[in-house]
């Protein structure tokens, strides 16, 4: 006679998976819990690396700004000093000529 009841074995195999701690699953189970382990350390270095990402963007941009601003003020600075040789030019004994020569640097 076939009986419908589980056997004794298959009832306390059952009973047996509820009781298992986490340290026990986690060794029954080693390989999805390095599995997990490895995907969430890939995802994390894939958001760190995207943060990086746009923090190199962002310093690129800086970069451009800065030399922009470069370029700006050294042609600030060009006109300032055109405009006072022009002056120095003008003053008929050349006194002020060779002080603003020598300010910048220049031999001539």
């Amino acid at each position: 006679m076939a009986s419908s009841a589980p056997p004794d074995s298959a009832i306390a195999g059952r009973n047996s998976r509820k009781s298992l701690g986490f340290v026990a699953n986690a060794k029954k189970h080693k390989h999805s819990f390095i599995q997990f382990a490895a995907m969430t350390g890939i995802l994390l270095l894939s958001i760190r690396s995207l943060g990086q990402k746009y923090r190199i963007h962002d310093l690129h941009e800086d970069t451009a700004a800065l030399k922009q601003e470069q370029a700006s003020l050294t042609e600030r600075i060009n006109t300032i000093k055109r405009g006072l040789r022009h002056e120095a030019s003008l003053e008929p004994t050349g006194v002020f000529a060779s002080r603003i020569r020598l300010l910048f640097g220049e031999d001539n």
